[in-house]
């Protein structure tokens, strides 16, 4: 048994009474010895079912070959393949857009409690980390990459971290395994291999430790971000408060718990709040939050994100996202007390419980210097009355108005006119949700 099999079997001794392991196969160095030594270690010893993934990009022509390719290594070996088929859509950067293309396939194949075991070792590590340090990337950028992180309903497993490629290449050679190269991996025009080739064979000759040195600094950086993301969420604790109005399902915090803290565990909070949400910009960029926090109080500044925008209204901040940063379509929809939901263009459902009595009535926006029969107080221009009840800007336009005619009724989730209070009619309304975040 090798040094490399032991390294295996003890990383991947907490995840043996997993219903499964699926291995990210590419066809590649380091895949296929990692199927390799997984197979060889299922002959002697019981293990959870192993099956391959291999996801075809098709992103060049000498690719086409790969899948049969890997069919034909994972027979050798008799471990069950999918080969999926996937379009990458280009953007800023198509390796990001393939990375994000395979790691759905492998989310959405992964079934509850589930491995995917995917090969990545110590140069890689090495290579990220001095990739994005040229970058100006911050702790969080520069963390290692974990052994094991959720991924959908199972986990995502690096059982390789701790090893070569130099000891990978020399177990792949020993047993005669054959590979696939992907041609742009000796293209230099790319960063990521200009280092691979170039920088890291120089560091190495200097210092002959170099990569495992990078990869050790990258697994202190990552203790380093758990410690912020502790902190974090310590400030969470503090700045999560109480919202006014609990119907209203967006992410919020109180500016003022947020305001309290340094200019860095602002930063720090807030990146954490909102990765799963959205990308998140560099360190150069943050100019957006500072004009949001320092604004006067009665002004309504944004800050718009990758994925998103943070709003400032009733002393919380709110991420919006999704149906809310769609236009709003005027809305003239004839009512019913049926109690049933209706569902409303891009801006959730309404549902009415209780009898209305016959009349013209009619769901509709906003169109300004409406007013209503307030329980108590007369008249009161609709305006004010959402003032006072110091409802978001960003909500007001699209709750739903209950009409019978020209004369309004009720505003959804906070008042209603006489006429309908004493009959024990209601206009509930569920907002939309937003976006539901990132993957991964």
């Amino acid at each position: 048994m090798t040094a490399l099999d032991l390294h295996l079997r003890q990383a991947l001794q907490p995840w043996r009474t997993a219903p499964a392991w699926r291995i990210a196969f590419s066809g590649g160095l380091d895949s296929s010895v990692l199927l390799h030594l997984l197979a060889d270690w299922a002959r002697h010893e019981q293990l959870p079912p192993l099956t391959a993934i291999h996801v075809h990009h098709g992103l060049q022509s000498v690719a086409d070959d790969w899948p049969e390719h890997c069919a034909q290594f994972c027979a050798r070996l008799d471990i069950s393949l999918q080969i999926v088929k996937v379009q990458v859509t280009p953007g800023a950067s198509l390796e990001q857009a393939a990375r994000n293309a395979r790691y759905a396939v492998f989310s959405e194949r992964l079934g509850p409690g589930e491995v995917l075991l995917s090969a990545q070792h110590r140069d890689d590590q090495a290579e990220t980390l001095l990739f994005r340090l040229l970058r100006g990337a911050g702790v969080r950028g520069l963390a290692a990459m974990p052994a094991s992180r959720p991924l959908g309903p199972g986990r995502l497993v690096r059982p390789l971290l701790d090893c070569s490629r130099a000891e990978l290449q020399a177990y792949a050679q020993s047993r005669g395994l054959v590979w696939v190269e992907d041609p742009s991996n000796a293209d230099e025009r790319f960063s990521r291999n200009f280092l691979r080739r170039q920088v890291m064979p120089l560091l190495a000759e200097r210092w002959p430790q170099a990569a495992a040195s990078l990869a050790r600094g990258a697994v202190h950086l990552g203790e380093a971000q758990l410690l912020l993301n502790e902190l974090a969420e310590m400030d969470l604790l503090a700045a999560r408060g109480a919202c006014a109005f609990p119907w209203l399902p967006l992410p919020s915090l109180d500016l003022a718990a947020v305001t309290a803290l340094s200019d860095a565990r602002q930063r720090n909070l807030l990146r954490h709040w909102l990765a799963p949400l959205t990308r998140m910009p560099d360190s150069d960029h943050w100019a957006g939050w500072y004009d949001l926090r320092d604004a006067v109080a009665d002004a309504t500044p944004i800050w718009k994100l990758a994925d998103g925008e943070l709003h400032r209204a009733d002393g919380r901040l709110w991420w919006l996202s999704g149906d809310w940063l769609k236009p709003l379509r005027p809305l003239e929809l004839p009512c019913a007390a049926s109690g049933e939901p209706v569902e409303l263009p891009d801006n959730g459902q309404v549902h009415l419980s209780g009898e209305l009595a016959q009349g013209r009535w009619q769901l509709r926006y906003r169109q300004g210097g409406e007013s209503l029969q307030v329980p108590g107080r007369g008249r009161r221009d609709l305006k004010r009355l959402l003032n006072e009840m110091r409802v978001p800007a960003f909500v007001r336009l699209r709750l739903p108005l209950l009409f019978d005619g020209d004369e309004l009724m009720a505003v959804a989730n906070l008042t209603h006119a006489p006429g309908i209070e004493a009959s024990g009619v209601r206009l509930h309304w569920s907002p939309p949700i937003g976006a539901q975040g990132l993957s991964w």
